[in-house]
């Protein structure tokens, strides 16, 4: 039985439905199950291009490993990724301790997307869901916070029962 979770751009009232993809991603669709609800302040990617994603502290009892990686996500595409401590500068952060890392939970809202960082090269992401309901007004919100910025916008996730 499919499993589905509301994705929600918080300031700008614009939420969507994305499918879990647990025959793609089983570990890794368990642990985001397991502890939605997850919100965090929300960023626009520098590198990635179309991503606007939430760091959050880690939350599985063992991290899922790589498991439906992809670094060319596509519209709609709901990404997961760990970063072990240190791996993340966001300034914001910085008087924050994550001594167990950070975990990226992640909406992709436009093609030809690569996910590079100037000093990790290339980071694979879990692929782990897909949006299926929504999505037209979940790329036009995507794309407000890129043009008009993330200041004071929260990313949310729960589960949809």
């Amino acid at each position: 039985m499919d499993r589905f979770i509301e994705v929600t751009l918080k300031k700008r009232g614009v939420s969507c439905v994305a499918r879990m993809l647990d025959d793609l991603a089983p570990k890794t669709c368990e642990a985001v199950w397991n502890a939605l609800p997850q919100e965090g302040d929300a960023f626009h990617a520098k590198y990635a291009s179309n991503e606007v994603f939430a760091l959050v502290p880690p939350f599985a009892p063992s991290e899922p490993g790589m498991e439906n990686p992809t670094i060319t996500p596509f519209t709609g595409d709901l990404l997961y990724f760990y970063f072990p401590p240190g791996a993340v500068n966001v300034p914001s952060l910085r008087e924050v301790s994550y001594s167990k890392g950070l975990v990226d939970l992640a909406i992709f809202y436009g093609r030809d997307n690569l996910i590079l960082s100037p000093n990790m090269g290339l980071v694979p992401g879990n692929r782990f869901g897909e949006v299926t309901e929504n999505l037209d007004e979940m790329v036009e919100a995507c794309t407000s916070v890129w043009r008009e910025g993330f200041a004071g916008e929260r990313l949310g996730f729960r589960r949809l029962e």
